[in-house]
Order: C-alpha cells, then structure tokens, then sequence
C-alpha cells in the first residue's frame, strides 16, 4: 500500500465516504474492529447510507472488515492516508501528490505541490514494517502502551517529528522546514539530494563531516535535541554539498538520562563511517566534546 494509491482513491470519494472514515476512525480509539452502529453514532448518518459506503469503501481497499464474532471494520494505512490527504488539502497545505522522494523501512516520502505551486515533500509515517518488539523497544513513546495499533504509533512518531522539527528549525539546525501535520503525515519543505549512503564519494569529505557535527552541536545546545538514530541513511547530500538531516522521530531530550549514550552513538556512527568511506580521521572524544559544547575547536584530519 502506498500513498500514490491513497493520492488516486481520493480522488474518487465522496463526503459521505470521508464521514464513514472518520467515524471508523474515531471508533478505533476504543475498538480494533469498530461495529456498524458505533460508526453510525460517529458519522452522523443513516445505516442504510452507512453500510452501503462501508461495503465501497471496503472495495476501494481503504477498510479491513472481519465478520466474527461480529461485522467489524477498521482503517488500514490507505484509509488513514485518505483522511491525513484530504485534511491537508482543505487546510490548504496540499494541492497534488507526486512520485516517491523515499520509500523506508518506516516511512514514505514523496514530492508534491502545496499552495500557489510551491514544491513540498509528503512524509507519510509506516511503522509496522519492522518488529513489534523492536519497536516497542526502541520508541520510548509507545513503550508504556498496551494495543497500540500501527496507525496509532505512526501518528505518535509524526507528532514527535513534527514537534522536533519545528525545535531544530527554529536552532538553525540543518533539517527540512516543517509546514503541516496531519495525523501521520507532515508536509515540509521539498528535499533534494541522496543519502549520504549513496555515495562513493563526495567533495571535500572532511567539510562535510564538520557541518554534520556542528549541526548535531547545535541539535544539543540550542534545541536540547539528540537525534538518537543517526547513521549514513538519514544524512541527505543536497546538491549544493550541504546537507540535511532527517528522521527524528525517535530523538530524545538533552535531559533524558541516556541522552549522552544515545549521542556518543550517534557521533560514533558517522564517525565510523568516514573513517571507512572517505578515509577521514576524528577522535571520538574530540568530537563529542566539541558536540558537547565543552570544546570550541574541531580539528578533522
């Protein structure tokens, strides 16, 4: 299931047919698979106008029914898409979708159009695709939940995102600028480039390394950020030789008690990394003292 398919089905529905979503949606919060007459209560509408909405949008694939021990529905990804796509497009923050900027192993990103044809990207949050434990495990927002579902878990991470992006932003911190959210989606700021990981080579390596630690200095100093997560895969070469860098939804607080291991992680990461690609030499605890903040000077050999 993609957001390319949810982007073509929507153009296909009706009020009526976003009503019934949002009713199954509304009744997920206390429901796995939501009973007809709960969606009735929540979508305002007659039954026989519910179920025949119901039956089509199954067809459409945008619901999940089960018939034991009752009739049930609920949303799966293309049915939570439909209703983060039309919520941005009556907010005015979205206008068309495009092709897929990045398909991750926990979310999608695709380039689209926003007001007055300005070009956007459309990161559309996928978790699920990995273990339940392992990300039960790694994501400190859903640890303390029990039956949680993966659309639930993808609009926890958009929010976490979201909220670190609007933080990093505001620090000057090299990240897309964040416009939107909906659910689990967030429009930000096109991006172009590739992934660090993608390439053999790049100009003056030893430059590129001092902007992603001094970014990540700033992450920590100013936003109170730690990424947590950062490896070659979410550090975007743009085509001017700076960079971004993406994926923070399982940052954590500069308070948080493994804030300082989840750093050295991160700097130990991409150290390893261009000692290994591009044959450039750091310290680690250079690096991290300057990350830190309790060092002013990075010397890169």
């Amino acid at each position: 299931m993609s957001a390319e398919e949810a982007a073509s089905v929507y153009k296909r529905l009706e009020s009526q047919d976003f009503r019934v979503l949002l009713g199954v949606e509304l009744g997920m919060m206390s429901h796995e698979f939501v009973p007809l007459n709960t969606i009735v209560k929540y979508s305002n509408l007659l039954e026989e106008e519910v179920n025949f909405r119901l039956r089509r949008l199954h067809a459409l694939n945008l619901l999940k029914r089960r018939s034991k021990p009752f009739i049930g529905f609920s949303l799966n990804y293309l049915g939570y898409d439909c209703l983060a796509i039309n919520a941005l497009v009556k907010g005015g923050y979205l206008e068309a979708l495009g092709k897929p900027l990045g398909i991750g192993k926990e979310s999608d990103v695709y380039d689209a159009l926003g007001p007055q044809g300005v070009e956007v990207a459309v990161k559309f949050m996928r978790l699920g695709r990995t273990s339940f434990r392992s990300t039960r495990r790694a994501r400190t927002y859903v640890a303390d939940r029990r039956h949680t579902s993966w659309l639930y878990q993808s609009r926890l991470a958009a929010e976490r995102e979201f909220q670190a992006l609007k933080a990093l932003y505001k620090a000057g911190v090299a990240v897309p600028k964040p416009i939107a959210k909906n659910r689990h989606a967030i429009v930000m700021d096109i991006i172009r480039g590739a992934e660090l990981a993608d390439y053999y080579e790049i100009p003056k390596p030893r430059l590129v390394l001092r902007e992603i630690l001094r970014n990540l200095r700033k992450a920590f100093l100013k936003a109170g950020i730690v990424h947590s997560d950062l490896s070659e895969f979410n550090v975007i070469i743009k085509p001017d030789a700076h960079i971004f860098i993406i994926d923070w939804p399982q940052y954590v607080a500069k308070d948080n008690p493994r804030a300082d291991e989840y750093l050295k992680k991160d700097v130990e990461n991409i150290l390893r990394y261009f000692r290994r690609k591009f044959n450039v030499e750091l310290e680690l605890d250079d690096a991290l003292a300057y990350v830190r903040g309790t060092s002013r000077t990075l010397k890169v050999s």
